[in-house]
């Protein structure tokens, strides 16, 4: 069977990055007051959530530094809804893949799916909360700032979230999704989290904000008071900044990993443009036919929730899944649609020669394809020459070798897409 010639390309994005992030998390959080409302002995509760955040390890460690130094004694609490299995102990292991332990973090951690009810939202809906935050005499809610992967809004994934889906735990994310179909989830998101905030000692917000690069571009700590209008505009930064395809309309996108710990969904809906949930429309743009992926990360400890994106996959993923997890996050979220099965291959050939047959009347090597290791991975991609010669007069686009034939390996197989220091290139240089 014929194939389309691919090209290494690089993309280059704005490149903003927080370079001490130490300092500028202890300068942001003196500068919203802990030292003076936070009396010597008392207890903090920092949520940190299941994503994967860069530099999430450092970032926790230099909040701890910074509340011991003021005489709190801070704690971690699991902010993560029903992930690792809807366990406590499945929780820790989640943070442990992230590096976060109590030996690297200097701080304890209280996990525990055990709720209590601390109000109810203009709508009647009852507002659930980690038992062990609920009891500290302060909250300090850290997360990612960034657009969501299931609905758009002016709030979407960040602060209110993880003081909703991820302090609600199991039985509170999934009561929040039961409820999004009828309300929608930026407004669940949105009043559930002012309900917390109103009921819970938050001393601060601590918005993350990253870079097309997967790097920490922005710090923010936040006053209570301060949260939601602040959440918006820091929303509208991280959209700017956001890594995307390098073209619209595709034929074929080739995925070689998705997992939990790239995004929510396995891989970002913002990127593949699938949603594929009750509370949202489709977006217009991405165009993809067919999407084939090819492995599962290891962080993702078998959760392959967002395969049913999916159009073709390799076998080694099915034998990979841990069904129980999958499962239990995507019954949680409502979106069983996620976790289906797509047509599943024992080689990569076998994927692309089945995908090539189903994109209509289009040349195989005329194709349009692009390779790229992750949704979070999209400085270098490689792209079929069909795209070529629009990349070669693009501004944001660098060409990085002649169009190459698909190389597969003796078992038909492709070579993961290789992700080194030379993917970044600051936009300008």
């Amino acid at each position: 069977m014929s194939y389309p010639q691919m090209v290494r390309v690089r993309q280059i994005f704005p490149r903003p990055r927080v370079e001490d992030i130490p300092a500028t998390v202890r300068r942001e959080l003196l500068a919203v007051g802990i030292r003076e409302r936070i009396k010597p002995g008392e207890s903090v509760a920092i949520t940190v959530g299941s994503r994967g955040v860069a530099n999430i390890s450092i970032i926790t460690r230099a909040v701890v530094d910074a509340l011991r130094e003021v005489g709190a004694e801070p704690f971690i609490v699991p902010a993560m809804g029903s992930h690792g299995g809807a366990t406590g102990e499945g929780q820790v292991e989640v943070l442990a893949h992230y590096g976060i332990t109590p030996a690297t973090v200097g701080a304890p951690i209280r996990s525990s799916m055990e709720v209590v009810e601390v109000g109810r939202t203009p709508e009647g809906l009852t507002v659930h909360v980690d038992r062990n935050a609920a009891a500290a005499d302060h909250v300090l809610v850290m997360n990612r700032i960034k657009p969501h992967t299931d609905f758009f809004g002016q709030i979407e994934s960040g602060l209110h979230k993880i003081m909703t889906i991820g302090l609600g735990k199991h039985k509170g994310a999934q009561y929040y999704h039961q409820a999004a179909v009828q309300l929608g989830l930026e407004r669940v998101i949105r009043t559930v989290g002012q309900t917390v905030l109103g009921a819970l000692p938050v001393i601060c917000g601590l918005g993350i904000v990253e870079n097309g690069y997967d790097e920490t571009a922005r710090i923010v700590a936040i006053r209570p008071e301060e949260m939601e209008k602040r959440e918006a505009e820091l929303l509208v930064e991280a959209s700017g900044l956001m890594a995307r395809l390098p073209f619209r309309d595709v034929d074929i996108l080739i995925v070689d990993e998705i997992g939990k710990n790239i995004s929510g969904t396995g891989m970002d809906t913002n990127v593949v443009g699938r949603l594929m949930n009750l509370y949202s429309p489709e977006p217009e743009w991405p165009k993809i036919k067919r999407i084939i992926v090819r492995d599962l990360t290891p962080e993702t400890a078998g959760n392959a929730l967002g395969i049913g994106m999916a159009d073709f996959c390799h076998r080694r993923i099915i034998d990979k899944i841990d069904f129980h997890t999958m499962y239990t996050n995507a019954i949680t979220g409502l979106v069983p649609e996620k976790a289906r099965l797509p047509i599943y291959l024992p080689s990569d050939r076998e994927c692309v020669d089945l995908a090539l047959k189903t994109i209509g009347l289009v040349p195989a090597e005329e194709a349009r394809v692009i390779h790229i290791r992750s949704t979070l991975h999209l400085g270098v991609v490689e792209i079929s020459r069909a795209y070529l010669e629009e990349a070669r007069t693009r501004p944001d686009l660098r060409v990085l070798s002649d169009p190459r034939e698909i190389a597969f390996d003796a078992e038909g197989n492709l070579v993961p897409l290789e992700v080194d220091g030379g993917e970044f290139e600051a936009e300008g240089r």
